[in-house]
């Protein structure tokens, strides 16, 4: 590697890294190790196919020919939610948009960022453009032409169409699509459209050829595309018997992603549907991380380098440092109609939550210009392509968008629908924070409330009770239940829904379900993954009876899903190389229990998500108890991320629980830094514990927190895994915390049962993290 391209590397991950402070030799070594890992993702081999610009082959290429460094992140402020697009920067103060004016100026600047961080630049529109027709033929009434575009210096760039007019004298509303979308066309003109396919997609791409005919644009890929869709546009508006006020362009994967760049910089387009475009398309980027099922930035660009724009590349795990996100691309759309469209189940890149916040952080912009009858969202069940079905139901949005007669009614579904001010209706309640004392983020959980310091055990659990108390008020008020009945057996019957999810598979092992007349908790299933023999029987202990660990998952729209989670199937296979078994459950409003969750807070509206969660956890362990082969004394709880805050509430508040192995599970709430979401992210952002909203802004007067929460697990077995670089938590709060639970545990003389690992990482969960939970879970059930 050459000095300056190494030596600039260097400065982007120490930038990155801002902050930090080397203690030992040990943290010398992880970032080293952290180094050597992104060195290697940004120089991983590349095809021709796979170049990052048109003069670079590799991102470090890039970094060396432009000398581009990152932004100084330390003083580049945090925005730990998604930026509202109508909030201006005026002199370092953020200053709300009133005028139409301010808006315009808002606009060109939210341009300007794209261009940096997105899309790269481009040129302006050709002064000249003309078309040739190739071919013409008539099919059924319908004239289909195959056109050739030709504009720039000397006309050597070219775009081929293949253009669709259906009978009549028109003017005709317009649907284009790239060239492999074809199919969708076809339906189109039978809906009386105009259909325009144009050679900007994988099938076939006349402007790859841009990129060399105008070198001085550092334009991505799916920038040229778009642009390649302007000129599609210049010459619809050639044509009189084109309807210029009904434009529209739609997309599929990436090409979703292009459309959007399409429409956000060609006013022209008048409506614009993404479908499945995920990352860089529906998802905006702060929820794209690992601890999603979305495809994240370092997994998009090393694996489709010249999609976006190479300077994205200095958002990795730092996403929260974008001054913009995709919701201002799509704000610069507005007022002209746009849908968002993806599969609620799609792996790896259907989230529908995250679609929701997209859609939800635009309305403000369509209500402000007077239009929010044209953002509409859609959603369908199954994996990532899209059907006939979906394709009909586009062009019935866009009948209404254009104001064609349909009786068809339109409804924009939601399945996370959650809003605190709207939970504060529904339940009725107020909590004034004031009537709670205030608890500075210092002061020791071995306080006692009487100011007396806590020197033995019995001292501790009489404390320990009062913060089970509090812990169950924070979850909420659990409505009556009746236990299940012992289960009768493992079953092979599955929810359908589990076709069309990627479960994990195991090679040393099998699986078999517990089915809802099984009886797991109010009527759910579950997954029992346990070793067999070369014969396909169980392989217990001596004992006949095998510990088993509960698995729970990230915040993943399919759960416990090795399409969203590449690396589960191996973990579930080390976890039974061991001698263990593996229970795993979709946690309420994920996988095959989205709908569960679309009406939870009608249902139960002082009750609170993740009470459910926990609910349903120890539902689990109550049925595994019911199996002659469990080890009953030997259930552990593992989970990364919303599984291992699962983990901890459970923990905290069950005996049970022989063991809790967590990573990226928390970040203490009082005193926590402004550069995290903190408390509203329990409250306002996943809805799982609206109490605590109440609380935002006067954190020290919580009722309880993660350092008594994790502190009443004490003297079990615990294990917590916080990367230094986790942007959704304080680190130094978390370090300062865990040397607080460590003290309740050597007040237990447990020292050794607690272990807390500070990997050098970002918010990701590890080939390293899962291989050391596991040897950790090892040795806790020899």
């Amino acid at each position: 590697m050459k000095l300056f391209t190494f030596t600039t590397l260097l400065i982007f991950l120490f930038s990155l890294f801002d902050g930090l402070t080397v203690y030992a030799q040990t943290e010398e070594e992880k970032k080293k190790a952290y180094l050597e890992e992104i060195i290697q993702l940004q120089e991983r081999p590349t095809s021709h196919d796979d170049f990052v610009s048109y003069h670079d082959e590799t991102w470090l290429d890039w970094v060396e020919r432009t000398g581009a460094l990152p932004p100084d992140f330390g003083a580049v402020p945090s925005i730990p939610l998604l930026p509202d697009p109508l909030i201006m920067d005026e002199g370092g103060e953020n200053m709300p948009i009133e005028t139409l004016s301010q808006w315009q100026e808002q606009r060109k600047w939210i341009k300007q960022q794209v261009k940096q961080i997105f899309s790269g630049t481009f040129p302006e529109p050709p002064e000249t453009l003309t078309a040739h027709v190739l071919e013409e033929r008539e099919e059924d009434g319908v004239k289909i032409e195959m056109i050739e575009l030709r504009f720039g210096e000397d006309e050597r760039a070219r775009l081929r169409l293949e253009l669709f007019t259906p009978p009549g004298e028109g003017p005709f509303p317009v649907f284009m699509t790239q060239w492999n979308h074809r199919g969708w066309a076809q339906i189109a003109v039978r809906r009386g459209y105009m259909g325009l396919v144009y050679a900007g997609a994988d099938a076939r791409d006349d402007t790859r050829d841009y990129l060399a005919l105008y070198p001085d644009y550092d334009w991505s890929t799916l920038m040229t595309r778009a642009w390649g869709a302007h000129r599609a546009v210049d010459y619809l508006y050639t044509l009189d018997h084109v309807d210029r006020s009904k434009i529209a362009i739609t997309g599929h994967s990436r090409n979703g992603k292009q459309s959007l760049f399409a429409a956000a910089f060609d006013d022209r387009i008048t409506a614009v549907i993404t479908s499945s475009g995920g990352t860089g398309g529906e998802f905006p980027y702060r929820y794209t991380d690992d601890r999603h099922s979305n495809e994240s930035i370092d997994f998009l660009v090393s694996r489709r380098t010249h999609w976006l724009h190479p300077r994205i590349r200095f958002y990795l795990g730092r996403e929260h440092k974008m001054p913009i996100d995709q919701n201002s691309l799509m704000a610069l759309i507005a007022p002209n109609a746009l849908m968002l469209s993806s599969s609620i189940r799609e792996g790896g890149g259907g989230d529908a939550w995250a679609v929701e916040h997209m859609y939800r952080s635009l309305e403000g912009i369509y209500d402000f210009l007077g239009h929010p009858e044209r953002l509409g969202i859609r959603f369908r069940d199954g994996g990532h392509g899209a059907e006939s079905r979906d394709i009909e139901s586009y062009m019935d949005w866009l009948d209404v968008q254009f104001g064609r007669t349909t009786t068809i009614p339109w409804e924009n579904k939601l399945y996370y629908d959650y809003s605190f001010e709207h939970w504060k209706e529904l339940s009725g309640e107020s909590v004034d924070p004031q009537n709670f004392a205030a608890i500075s983020p210092g002061r020791s959980l071995l306080a006692g409330d009487n100011g007396v310091r806590i020197r033995n055990v019995s001292g501790w659990e009489s404390k320990k009770d009062s913060i089970r108390e509090k812990i169950n008020w924070v979850m909420g008020e659990e409505p009556p239940g009746i236990s299940a009945s012992p289960i009768r057996g493992l079953s092979n019957r599955q929810d359908y829904v589990n076709s069309f999810l990627s479960r994990p598979q195991v090679s040393n092992g099998r699986v078999r379900h517990i089915a809802p007349y099984n009886a797991l908790g109010d009527y759910l299933y579950a997954d029992m993954y346990y070793p067999t023999d070369e014969n396909g029987e169980m392989m217990t202990g001596e004992n006949g009876k095998l510990p088993v660990v509960i698995y729970l998952h990230k915040y993943s729209n399919t759960g416990y899903d090795s399409q969203s989670d590449t690396g589960l199937s191996s973990l579930f296979e080390d976890i039974l190389s061991r001698g263990m078994a593996v229970l795993a459950m979709d946690l309420i409003g994920y996988g095959q229990r989205i709908e569960d969750g679309t009406y939870f807070y009608q249902r139960h509206p002082h009750w609170s998500k993740l009470g459910k969660m926990v609910s349903d956890t120890q539902a689990a362990i109550d049925a595994l108890e019911t199996l002659e082969f469990v080890e009953s004394e030997k259930i552990f709880l593992t989970g990364y991320s919303l599984g291992g805050t699962v983990s901890l509430f459970t923990a905290a508040i069950d005996d049970r629980v022989a063991g809790t192995a967590v990573a990226s599970a928390f970040t203490p709430l009082r005193g926590v830094s402004e550069d995290v979401e903190g408390v509203k992210a329990y409250s306002h952002l996943y809805g799982l514990l609206p109490r605590l909203g109440f609380f935002a802004g006067m954190e020290e007067r919580l009722p309880v927190d993660f350092p008594e929460i994790i502190s009443s697990i004490a003297p079990r077995p615990l294990f917590v895994i916080a990367p230094e670089l986790d942007r959704h938590a304080d680190n130094e709060r978390v370090k300062e915390s865990m040397e607080k639970v460590r003290s309740v545990y050597e007040l237990y003389r447990a020292g050794e049962e607690f272990r807390f690992d500070t990997p050098y990482n970002i918010n990701i969960f590890s080939g390293w993290q899962r291989e050391s939970i596991v040897e950790w879970l090892d040795k806790l059930q020899q």
